[in-house]
């Protein structure tokens, strides 16, 4: 493996680009998380307010409350999401730098395990990767709630129509 890394370019440039490809997922999804949490902040200040203005039938409060609950459920889990993404974006940006000191090291006349360095960045690339996977099963939990609510909302609506 070491010969790979000496004698192509092309081994150094998958090391460094492959993380750094990651990164750049998680840092988009990290984005997506934040904007809907502050959709889940704003919705939840609007049903209080519309709660507090509004003393509805009991149909409507039983149902804005459990929207509330729901919302604050979603908060906690978009927020368990971006943990997870900034976790990858930190454990992939390690594993750049770890493959580029690696690949720089082979280069050189420095003997240091390289066995070792690459272990740890494929740790590091490893670690990245299940905090991606953890946040993307996170935000799918957090979606099937909002459908919920959306649901709810649409039969009431409906409901309210005949």
């Amino acid at each position: 493996m070491i010969t790979a890394i000496t004698e192509t370019p092309f081994a150094v440039l998958t090391l460094i680009a492959a993380p750094a490809v990651f990164t750049n997922a998680s840092s988009v999804l990290t984005l997506g998380t934040g904007n809907r949490l502050a959709r889940v902040v704003d919705r939840t200040r609007v049903i209080a307010r519309e709660m507090e203005a509004n003393p509805a039938a009991a149909e409507s409060a039983h149902l804005w409350v459990r929207h509330l609950d729901r919302l604050e459920r979603r908060g906690a889990l978009l927020l368990r999401a971006m943990r997870s993404f900034y976790a990858a974006i930190g454990a992939f940006a390690a594993a750049s730098l770890v493959a580029l000191l690696g690949a720089s090291l082979a280069a050189s006349n420095y003997h240091l395990p390289l066995q070792a360095v690459a272990w740890l960045s494929f740790f590091a690339g490893a670690v990245g990767f299940v905090g991606l996977v953890v946040g993307c099963v996170v935000l799918v939990s957090e979606t099937r709630l909002a459908l919920q609510s959306m649901t709810e909302e649409a039969q009431l609506a409906k409901s309210r129509s005949h």
